[in-house]
Formats: structure tokens, C-alpha cells, sequence
């Protein structure tokens, strides 16, 4: 049996979140979007091997998902949201984060409610951005007909969901944090 905990964070913490993912995004502003690729990356890497609970293993399934969004060249994410999720990823890149990831229990803990947060504010693009990979796992495993090229189904069904994300967020973000 589960233990379900949950608390509220106050207008007051979520501010201070955002001041913590502002001071990460000026401090990473200087580095390239692959450097900060490749600090998520070693943080993804360094994080698969502490054991952790389930619930910043899932968080930490989220933060690789971000990652994949903007690797992904059949995704192929306008220049936009691509900086909106690398300087989301900034907080996760640096090292002196509010709770250091090497403090054996806790370590992931801040980076767990920084995630939940992030995923919140690109809530749509991720939505967007998972239901391609569906599409084109559904599509790739049922592929009949040699007519229609992967590509063409696949800039077809981007196109439509990168509108709807766009739609989506226009009509109304957590606007906690405002991403570049």
C-alpha cells in the first residue's frame, strides 16, 4: 500500500522557484544549448544509478522526455520552444542547485518539484511532443502501404500538433515562470 503526500506551494514559493530558474538560466545563459544538452544528460546518467523513490524516478523519466523533445530531429522543435526547453533545462545542468545531487536521499529532491514545475509550464509542448512519438510508433508499426513516405506522415502529424501547441498555450499557461 502507498502513501499518497502532497502540499501546496504558496504564491511566495513559487516565486522563489522562479527566482532559483532565473539565477540558473543567467548563469547558463553563456553556455551553448548542447553544453547545456550535455549536463542534463549527465545528470540523467549520474541519477539512473542512486537509487531513489519512484516518484523522482518518474520525474526523472520527465526530465529525459524534455531531453528527447529537443534531440529529436524528426520532432524537429522550432527554435522558440526549443530555447524555452533548453533554458528549462538550465536548473538541472548546474551543480550548486538548492539541495547538491550528491546528498545520498535528498539530493534529487528539488530537481523532482523543479521538474514537476517545468513540465507544467511546457505542459503543451510535451503533450504535443509525446503524442508524436505515439503517432509515429502507431505508424511505424502499421506501415502497409509503400506509397506514402514516413517522412510526409510524420511532417503532416507534426504540423498539426505543434498548431495545437501553440493554441493550446496561447489560451493559457501556469505563467509561474516565464520562459525565454
Amino acid at each position: 500500500m502507498g502513501l499518497q503526500i502532497s502540499f501546496e506551494l504558496s504564491k511566495e514559493d513559487l516565486a522563489h522557484l522562479a527566482t532559483l530558474m532565473e539565477q540558473a538560466m543567467e548563469k547558463a545563459a553563456s553556455a551553448s544549448p548542447e553544453a547545456i544538452l550535455a549536463g542534463a544528460h549527465e545528470v540523467l546518467t549520474a541519477s539512473a544509478s542512486v537509487s531513489m523513490p519512484e516518484f523522482m524516478r518518474e520525474r526523472q523519466q520527465k526530465l529525459q522526455s524534455l531531453v528527447d523533445m529537443v534531440e529529436d530531429k524528426a520532432w524537429n522543435l522550432p527554435p522558440r520552444e526549443r530555447l524555452r526547453v533548453i533554458s528549462a533545462l538550465a536548473y538541472f545542468v548546474l551543480s550548486d542547485d538548492l539541495i547538491p545531487d550528491h546528498i545520498p536521499g535528498l539530493g534529487f529532491l528539488d530537481d523532482a518539484i523543479m521538474i514537476e514545475l517545468v513540465v507544467r509550464e511546457l505542459k503543451h509542448e510535451l503533450e504535443a511532443y509525446l503524442d508524436f512519438c505515439q503517432f509515429r510508433e502507431q505508424q511505424e508499426a502499421d506501415q502497409d502501404n509503400p506509397e506514402v513516405s514516413r517522412s510526409s506522415w510524420l511532417a503532416k502529424k507534426r504540423e498539426a500538433l505543434m498548431g495545437r501547441m501553440n493554441k493550446r498555450r496561447k489560451a493559457g499557461g501556469l505563467g509561474w515562470l516565464k520562459l525565454r
